[in-house]
């Protein structure tokens, strides 16, 4: 069935597009038709607008797999690519810690994606944080200067203005910004030490850092310092230690893929080698302490967050020893 073959009528955009399927047309899947028709889009995004029902045919929500038919009219109404909606604002909840006309300090709660990316267009901090402070749209990415995964709780630093951005990063590179973490790591570790293992994308596991082989790697330099070793629940023969970390660095998973480069993976951190242990449902990490150079008055500003509920009772869970 070619393209000249069928009638396109030209609409607004806030109109669907009209398409007409000639009498010498032979039947074919309705999807097939539209990836012709509408090749600005790939096939999978026309799919999920069929199955959402923006695609009619007669009239009625089309089918992935059903025919479209000689005689057919077929209505397209787009929609917005996903990633457009990214910088939208939308009311998503975080606590704001304290703020001043140059940055604003936010406690992130776990389960919260901190920048738009695939497969999280909205509902992120990003997206929150335009909803409450408008005049961050001037300012690239919202202000974000550094995140935390969407399953890690605590403390993050935002750039209210361009300069202050600046400021911030310089202080990222310079290492003078303080980030310590609480971890829940399995195994016993008894002494304290430092990783300087580079890391990168996992040349096997595209969504996954490694140190072994890793495609594109960066310096990364975690501290860490055990702090009391415990048994969970009893049944569950597992011996966990609560880390305090501190980065040099910051690069993605940088914590997580040190800790299992270890062999002591995070709890709850299945992705890489974790277990769950009691009630944990997620890696139990959280940024408990930040520490930067206020741009105004070059005071050393220092914030404390406490640990998330569930963080916190999967410790009271644990038999510590004395």
């Amino acid at each position: 069935m070619p393209d000249t073959d069928i009638a396109k009528e030209s609409f607004s955009s806030a109109a669907p597009l009209e398409f007409h399927i000639p009498f010498t047309a032979l039947p074919e899947r309705l999807d097939k038709v539209l990836a012709r028709l509408v090749p600005d889009h790939s096939r999978s995004r026309l799919q999920g607008w069929i199955e959402a029902g923006h695609v009619l045919v007669n009239g009625q929500p089309g089918r992935i797999k059903q025919m479209a038919n000689p005689g057919d009219t077929l209505l397209v109404y787009e929609q917005a690519a996903p990633e457009s909606q990214a910088f939208t604002p939308q009311d998503v909840d975080f606590t704001v810690v304290d703020e001043s006309p140059d940055w604003i300090v936010v406690y992130k709660p776990a389960g919260l994606v901190t920048h738009p990316g695939a497969g999280n267009w909205q509902g992120t901090l990003l997206n929150g944080l335009l909803y409450r402070y408008p005049e961050l749209a001037r300012v690239a990415r919202a202000g974000i200067v550094h995140r935390l995964d969407k399953d890690t709780s605590g403390l993050l630093v935002v750039a209210r203005h361009e300069k202050s951005q600046t400021h911030l990063i310089r202080q990222l590179q310079a290492r003078s910004v303080s980030r310590e973490y609480i971890a829940l790591v399995h195994g016993r570790l008894t002494r304290p030490g430092a990783v300087k293992l580079s890391i990168g994308r996992d040349p096997r596991v595209p969504v996954r850092m490694a140190v072994d082989n890793p495609i594109a790697p960066k310096p990364a330099i975690t501290h860490y310092a055990p702090l009391r070793v415990g048994q969970a629940a009893a049944g569950e023969g597992a011996t966990v230690t609560e880390v305090a970390c501190k980065l040099e660095t910051g690069r993605t998973h940088q914590i997580r893929v040190h800790m299992m480069s270890l062999r002591h993976p995070l709890v709850g951190d299945v992705l890489y080698g974790g277990k769950p242990v009691g009630s944990a449902q997620r890696q139990l990490l959280h940024a408990q302490a930040l520490a930067f150079d206020d741009i105004s008055s070059g005071e050393r500003l220092s914030f404390q967050a406490p640990l998330a509920e569930d963080f916190q009772r999967v410790l009271d869970e644990i038999d510590w020893e004395e």
